[in-house]
């Protein structure tokens, strides 16, 4: 049941003056995951603040009438805290709270307090929906009463960054040890494959960069591997070969742009169909001995890359097994 008291009307007409900033996002995830990832403090402190910022402390009192109080900390050590006080709540359907600066105490200061433009207003109303699509969550928040120009355009693209984080973490709690997930929203031209590998960084590494390695793994099992070029490297270039039962062949080709542990850039290129380039970035984060393979392919087209999937999901998923069956098998 809504909880939604006097104040929060009277807020509202309140907060009603200046710019407001609204962000909408789908994220591949339950709606209640997603609203847990921001009601529960233990997850909201792997994804709060913008990139590079961390979170090490958040506290919620959630019930209306409750306070939360948030610190992010920015990359050279200095702290941010914010505070609110939680106006209405709609369990996994909506949540207002106003939104402050404040110092560690929880006691509200001006914006000024961090060297911010003195016209920021003192608290703000946001507004948080959550709503069920197609097994996904639409996601938006809107604050009203931002002063108009620089300081809206940079809450925007701190919010924005804040969210790419949250995506980041729903994606990996999705994909787990052993499950590939594969993302495509619609009227893009690119898709995110991201797998979890019981199996260290330098495995993995190994698997994409040893040209003795790449036909235990790269396509799917009704296709046998053949390399004719790998020079992983910046600059370097690689040519692999598909052949099936038939005999029939299927060349692919590309050029390396960055090359690391962590960082893998390539292009690639169906021979079969010309001029139809594909830039993928691997990005390998290990944890606790388990690493997860990031895939971004950007396509030229949106077009393109929905051809990609037609024809090619089962046969990313397989590869990944296949991978999988590689690198977990041999541990150092």
């Amino acid at each position: 049941m809504a909880q939604l008291t006097a104040g929060t009307r009277k807020q509202r007409a309140a907060h009603g003056k200046g710019e407001s900033l609204t962000i909408t996002r789908i994220f591949d995830a339950p709606r209640k995951r997603v609203w847990e990832a921001w009601t529960d403090p233990a997850l909201v402190r792997r994804w709060w603040g913008p990139a590079g910022y961390t979170a090490p402390e958040i506290r919620i009192d959630l019930r209306v009438g409750g306070r939360y109080l948030s610190c992010m900390r920015s990359p050279d050590g200095k702290d941010y805290w914010s505070t609110g006080v939680y106006r209405e709540i709609v369990p996994m359907e909506r949540l207002v709270a106003t939104d402050s600066f404040s110092d560690e105490k929880g006691n509200v200061v001006p914006a000024s307090y961090y060297g911010m433009a003195g016209d920021m207003p003192g608290e703000l109303l946001a507004t948080f929906t959550f709503r069920e699509q197609n097994g996904k969550t639409k996601f938006s928040l809107k604050f009203g009463g931002f002063p108009a120009g620089e300081m809206a355009a940079l809450a925007k693209a701190g919010w924005n960054q804040s969210l790419d984080k949250l995506a980041d973490l729903l994606i990996e709690e999705a994909a787990g040890v052993g499950k590939t997930i594969i993302i495509a929203d619609d009227g893009r031209q690119d898709a995110t494959l991201v797998r979890v590998f019981d199996a260290p960084r330098a495995r993995i590494f190994e698997a994409y960069t040893k040209p003795e390695l790449i036909p235990q793994w790269w396509g799917p099992r009704r296709l046998s591997t053949v390399v004719d070029r790998l020079e992983a490297k910046p600059g370097g270039s690689w040519r692999f070969l598909n052949r099936d039962a038939a005999g029939n062949e299927y060349w692919f080709h590309g050029v390396y742009h960055e090359v690391s542990p962590g960082r893998i850039v390539n292009t690639f290129e169906f021979e079969g169909m010309p001029g139809h380039a594909m830039l993928g970035i691997q990005a390998l984060e290990e944890t606790g001995g388990k690493t997860k393979l990031t895939v971004k392919s950007i396509f030229e087209s949106v077009g393109d890359r929905d051809g990609m999937l037609a024809t090619g999901g089962d046969g990313w998923r397989e590869t990944m097994d296949r991978l999988a069956e590689l690198v977990e098998r041999e541990k150092p």
